[in-house]
């Protein structure tokens, strides 16, 4: 999986996003705050397309409306204003017709200035991008890749808002817990991981583990030009790497694991490779 999935296409020639305090948005009038804004919000390089060809099926979206447009359009969102989540669709269900036997997981866990009248929209949208190959809420554990194929289903939606309850399709976020550090500290990001993982629900859910580390505001203040990749996430990115390796995946063990710049280490197929302990197991 990747962390804030979208984030390559957020443009400092946008509005600041009501995710965003005050004092932040009134800043942002100037040019070279929102470039410096853009640094520290971009946590991904690769377009959905590329991050699907390198391995990445999970995505992490916050999505927001933008407040004095007319009109119900969603937009990705962090910090700064991304592409419309209509066009993010279009291209994730292209890579789809090309390879049947793909799934995605898409995880709507933020949303910004929106009305019932702007969810019911997005999901419309969601709906039209993808139609049948949307998997209706099941028992998780029923949901292998065999019974995808067969129902040719090829995405699961995971909706965090009560409206969830008024479509099939969208499961609720209770299904993918994501639990966050919210650290600068590598180490204790690591000691995070391994206590949520104990802690993770032995049936009935999906289970994120995010491999992330927060800058603080002191920390973007203190190294404000050198950005998220140069600051925290490649003198980093190796010991997370060696924490994945060191995993098992299945029952208690690891499931979903995102990461920030998911390109920059051998992140998804090291990610990938955990299968082929499951497979010893059978």
């Amino acid at each position: 999986g990747s962390h804030d999935s979208f984030s390559y296409w957020v443009d400092e020639k946008s509005p600041v996003g009501p995710d965003q305090a005050t004092a932040i948005k009134r800043l942002a009038r100037i040019s070279l705050v929102r470039k410096i804004m853009k640094k520290w919000s971009v946590t991904q390089n690769l377009t959905f397309k590329e991050q699907l060809e390198g391995g990445i099926r999970y995505f992490d979206l916050r999505v927001s409306s933008k407040p004095g447009e007319v009109g119900k359009e969603t937009y990705f969102i962090h910090g700064l204003f991304g592409i419309k989540v209509w066009d993010g669709l279009k291209e994730m269900n292209s890579f789809l017709e090309q390879h049947p036997k793909e799934v995605i997981f898409l995880d709507f866990n933020h949303f910004y200035a929106m009305d019932d009248s702007h969810h019911h929209f997005l999901i419309n949208r969601i709906r039209s991008a993808f139609e049948s190959k949307l998997c209706c809420v099941e028992c998780v554990e029923y949901v292998t890749l065999l019974y995808m194929w067969e129902k040719k289903h090829q995405v699961l939606i995971f909706y965090h808002h009560p409206l969830y309850q008024e479509y099939p399709f969208l499961w609720p976020g209770n299904k993918m817990p994501a639990p966050w550090a919210n650290t600068t500290n590598v180490h204790k990001l690591l000691q995070f991981l391994e206590t949520t993982l104990e802690e993770r629900s032995r049936y009935g859910t999906f289970h994120v583990s995010q491999a992330i580390l927060t800058p603080r505001v002191k920390t973007i203040a203190r190294h404000l030009i050198r950005g998220l990749k140069n600051t925290l996430v490649r003198r980093n990115l190796p010991m997370i790497l060696n924490w994945v390796k060191a995993q098992k995946p299945g029952v208690m063990g690891v499931n979903i694991i995102t990461s920030d710049f998911v390109e920059l280490v051998d992140f998804a197929a090291t990610v990938i490779a955990l299968n082929d302990l499951l497979l010893e197991e059978d």
